[in-house]
């Protein structure tokens, strides 16, 4: 199977999502680098290290068969030429639920490798209460 070409950080973000929200563990990995040294961390989970342990983690998920939709908030990124760090609020539903679940934050890293932008972590973690809306977000002060 050949590995799509993912030209920005961005692309490849927008393929992690998709690949979620159809269930689909091939494309899923498509998305990760083929490297030992990628990490995944799913709320309230252990630390998962390496593409065995990665791939393993995303078949079980996958294997509940659950439909679910995310909408991301408050999208921020810091981006070099060959390192991309988005942070995200996951606002995730499940299909047959009348309401979202609470919001995820997740930290997404990309790195530019051979066979372009890949993710090498993802770490989600439970948010303890909904995000503030971006027009109430105090202003960044650099230090």
């Amino acid at each position: 199977m050949k590995r799509a070409l993912f030209t920005t950080p961005q692309d490849a973000e927008a393929a992690f999502y998709e690949a979620f929200e159809k269930g689909d563990l091939d494309a899923m990995m498509g998305v990760w680098a083929d490297d030992d040294d990628i990490l995944c961390v799913h709320p309230a989970g252990p630390r998962l290290s390496g593409v065995e342990q990665v791939r393993e983690a995303w078949r079980q998920i996958f294997s509940a068969g659950q439909s679910l939709r995310f909408r991301l908030r408050q999208q921020q990124s810091v981006n070099g030429m060959t390192l991309a760090v988005h942070s995200v609020y996951e606002q995730i539903s499940v299909a047959g639920e009348a309401r979202a679940r609470g919001p995820v934050i997740a930290t997404n890293v990309y790195m530019r490798t051979a066979s372009g932008w890949r993710m090498v972590v993802h770490h989600a973690s439970p948010t303890p209460s909904a995000p503030e809306s971006d027009s109430k977000r105090a202003p960044k002060t650099l230090h």
